[in-house]
This record gives C-alpha cells, sequence and structure tokens, in this order.
C-alpha cells in the first residue's frame, strides 16, 4: 500500500503540473493576425455594448461589466478608487442613486491591442454627459484605459483607468 501511494501521488502531481503548463503556454502563444483582428473586432463591438448599456441602463450597468472577480481593480485621476470587485459593486450602487442620466461615448481614436486570444488592452478618449438628481449637468472628458478579458463566454473589464482632461496650458 505504501509503495502504491508513492507511484500515484507522483503520477498526479506530473498530470496537473503538464496540464497547468498548457493551459498556460497556450494563453501566451502569438496570436495569428486573424485572430488577433477578431480579437480586435470583438472587444470593439464590446465597447459600444458597455457605451451603450451605462447610457440606457444608467451607472448601475457598470457592474456587468467589470469582472466580478477579487483581482479586478479600478483607478481614477492617480488614486486607486476600487481595490476589488466589492469595493466597485459598493461604489457604484452608491453613485447610481446620485444620477438621473448618464451619457457614455467613447472617442474616434478607440484603440484595442490583442495580447492573447483571451486579454486585450483597451484605450480610448471618452465623453460623458451626467445629470445628477438635482438636475445639475456636468459634460467631462478625458482618456480611458482597460484590459479586456474573455471569461465565460463573454468580454469584461478585468482593470481600469479614467482620467479627466485638464483645463489647456496656459500660453506663455
Amino acid at each position: 500500500m505504501r509503495t502504491w501511494r508513492w507511484v500515484v501521488l507522483p503520477a498526479v502531481v506530473l498530470l496537473v503540473a503538464c496540464g497547468s503548463h498548457h493551459d498556460l503556454s497556450s494563453a501566451s502563444q502569438p496570436l495569428t493576425p486573424e485572430r488577433a483582428a477578431e480579437v480586435e473586432r470583438d472587444v470593439r463591438a464590446y465597447t459600444g455594448i458597455v457605451a451603450r448599456d451605462v447610457t440606457q441602463e444608467g451607472p448601475s450597468a457598470w457592474r456587468k461589466h467589470f469582472a466580478d472577480a477579487p483581482d479586478f481593480f479600478m483607478a481614477s485621476e492617480g488614486r486607486l478608487v476600487f481595490p476589488n470587485s466589492a469595493a466597485a459593486t459598493a461604489g457604484i450602487q452608491q453613485f447610481a442613486g446620485t444620477i438621473k442620466h448618464i451619457e457614455l461615448q467613447w472617442g474616434q481614436d478607440l484603440r484595442v491591442d490583442p495580447l492573447t486570444s483571451k486579454f486585450a488592452v483597451v484605450a480610448a478618449p471618452w465623453h460623458e454627459i451626467r445629470i445628477d438628481n438635482g438636475g445639475n449637468r456636468v459634460d467631462e472628458s478625458g482618456y480611458f484605459t482597460a484590459i479586456a478579458e474573455y471569461k465565460n463566454g463573454r468580454w469584461q473589464l478585468r482593470d481600469a483607468h479614467w482620467s479627466v482632461a485638464g483645463p489647456p496650458p496656459a500660453i506663455q
């Protein structure tokens, strides 16, 4: 019995290690030009869905587009705003209660950089119009970057960063 355990245990460890190695190596395989173009098309279409959902459903639509995983995070203006998915959920719920209307538009220079068949970098100028519950309107523009991840049959934003464009520099 003791010998059997020493034969089976290393075999199981070897199988698990080989299976894990296969998954990692396939994820890091270079993309063919055709697959890269497909990832780019899919992620571009996905960003359109994000803007549509946020505009139609309000800020709470972000919850379905941010990865619901502990490794999700979001930064804005150089600060970590949501260190994880749970913080994002709480922040979105709080923010959604203050907004009457929101409209999100991506700029024409939306960039998608496919990294693997399951990951891509997204970067785009954005413009947003928000009207709060008091009727105050805010027009803001800036730049957005994120990692899009294909998981569970759909694209989602794994990490995100927003920056708001400041005033143009003074001419001297």
